[in-house]
């Protein structure tokens, strides 16, 4: 959304009178999400991608899977290696309990076996872990890459974008800070949704220019802070979209 951001700079973002009540101050400001990337834990290619750009998707539910045929190799030669050192255990175990056998070798094949069975865990979590489940309920925001292509790990493949993870971020001159608060309400016009609330959940404490500007005494005015707020109802809002803030200052209000 850098793009959205730098276009709503340019404006200035100062105070705008609201229309019909001198005791509230308006902003112009926009919609911007926290969306939760999803890629894998290995490198591999894509073998089905089960979701596209819109889907909505619930916690667990599928979303890609990835060639997995050396996982499944390693996960077959881990189950044999665990059946011989169990084999292994059980004839050790059976030696000592007729005084034929060393306890050294029984604590070898104990140990052997656990090894195993550990390698065998360890193989199985990364088979599972070639089909990918969404970590969130959302809508399905971006694909990045599509059936057949390489990714590597750690690389998002799938952007979500979760309900509750939409906020909204205008400006305010520094002279407005003293009068707002973390946890205050304002009021969100947007075309095309009807009017809603929003909490202030983060003021910035570093300030920007907007536009640049030379630094000075007679210039202070133009220092803005970045204020996010959660809206009360992020279902008719969409990302990037421009917004209006109205907020009544925290010295003005009873």
């Amino acid at each position: 959304m850098r793009f959205l951001r730098a276009a709503v700079l340019l404006p200035v973002l100062l105070m705008l009178a609201a229309c019909g009540d001198k005791n509230k101050e308006s902003f112009q400001g926009w919609i911007e999400a926290n969306l939760i990337f999803v890629g894998p834990d290995e490198n591999g290619r894509i073998e089905v991608q089960r979701v596209r750009e819109g889907d909505r998707v619930a916690r667990n539910a599928p979303l890609f899977s990835l060639e997995a045929d050396l996982q499944k190799a390693d996960e077959l030669a881990a189950r044999a290696a665990v059946e011989n050192a169990r084999a292994a255990f059980q004839r050790a175990e059976q030696l000592i309990k007729t005084n034929t056998g060393t306890q050294k070798a029984y604590d070898d094949a104990q140990a052997a076996l656990r090894e195993a069975e550990a390698k065998l865990n360890s193989a199985e979590t990364r088979l599972k872990r070639r089909s990918i489940l969404s970590p969130v309920d959302g809508v399905v925001q971006q694909v990045y890459f599509r059936e057949g292509e390489l990714v590597v790990a750690g690389r998002p493949i799938i952007a979500i974008l979760p309900p509750g993870n939409l906020k909204v971020r205008f400006y305010v001159a520094q002279a407005m800070l003293p009068r707002i608060a973390i946890g205050d309400s304002v009021d969100v016009h947007c075309d095309g949704c009807g009017p809603q609330t929003a909490k202030i959940s983060f003021i910035a404490r570093q300030a920007e220019y907007t536009p640049p500007v030379i630094y000075s005494e007679q210039e202070r005015s133009k220092l803005v802070f970045l204020v996010e707020a959660l809206p009360d109802n992020p279902a008719e809002m969409r990302v990037g979209q421009p917004v209006s803030v109205t907020l009544s200052p925290r010295a003005e209000k009873k």
